[in-house]
């Protein structure tokens, strides 16, 4: 079976890391080859030294440090690591149990790249909906939260991701890889976090959100991106 790069950029992230090292250790398959790439992005919290330490202790879990923004730390992740699929994840998001082999096998079957359906561990109503929405294999229901699993060979071809986005470089590539490749959408479930939309509001996040998504639809700049975001999101 094909073997797994996980890639996951990190800022200050050292109240979640540690679990999510540990999950993703635990909830591999073995008959998978699997390393975890972990890209710092000048954290101050301490999230190198965790991750440094498990690092110490496990031959498959390795740290690099970045300069700051997701798209340079994932690139960064996708240059060093050694195997064919390449799986991008958010710090504050957990993959099925064998999400490794689950992508394995479909990357085995033909895919080149895909997600998967995602829910967020909160029961407010909107965001129920909201992960509901992700199983259907349309461009406008994806996002960096439900994760990203792509062949080495396709994320090349598309030169990863644009540098220039500090934000919505997730949408920005998944955006390519719709055009341009064949996109699944797999029928287990990512659990991501609330935190954004606790600490600024389930309507006011997802009402900024929508924003940021019309102004990159009409052709707004990464820049301006960013200061939009900036500006209205903690």
């Amino acid at each position: 079976m094909n073997s797994l790069s996980v890639i996951i950029p990190v800022f200050n992230e050292a109240q979640n890391i540690k679990r999510l090292l540990d999950y993703l250790i635990e909830n591999k398959h073995d008959d998978v080859p699997t390393e975890v790439i972990v890209v710092d992005g000048g954290s101050r919290d301490g999230s190198v030294e965790i991750v440094s330490e498990i690092a110490s202790k496990n031959k498959d879990i390795h740290i690099l440090k970045s300069e700051k923004g997701r798209a340079k730390q994932m690139n960064m992740g996708a240059k060093k690591a050694k195997y064919k699929i390449l799986y991008f994840l958010h710090a504050d998001t957990f993959p099925p149990k064998n999400y490794n082999k689950i992508i394995s096998k479909h990357i085995g079957n033909g895919a080149s790249s895909g997600c998967f359906k995602m829910k967020f561990d909160s029961q407010h109503w909107w965001l129920v909906f909201s992960g509901w929405l992700t199983h259907f294999n349309l461009k406008i229901c994806r996002g960096g939260d439900q994760s990203l699993f792509v062949t080495k060979e396709v994320f090349n071809q598309l030169n990863g991701y644009d540098e220039s986005y500090l934000i919505y470089e997730d949408n920005d590539f998944i955006a390519k890889l719709y055009k341009h490749h064949k996109f699944i959408v797999l029928p287990h479930w990512v659990t991501s976090s609330a935190r954004r939309y606790k600490s600024n509001g389930v309507w006011q996040l997802q009402y900024h959100f929508l924003i940021i998504h019309l102004k990159w639809y009409f052709g707004a700049s990464a820049k301006q991106l960013e200061n939009y975001y900036i500006k209205h999101i903690k």
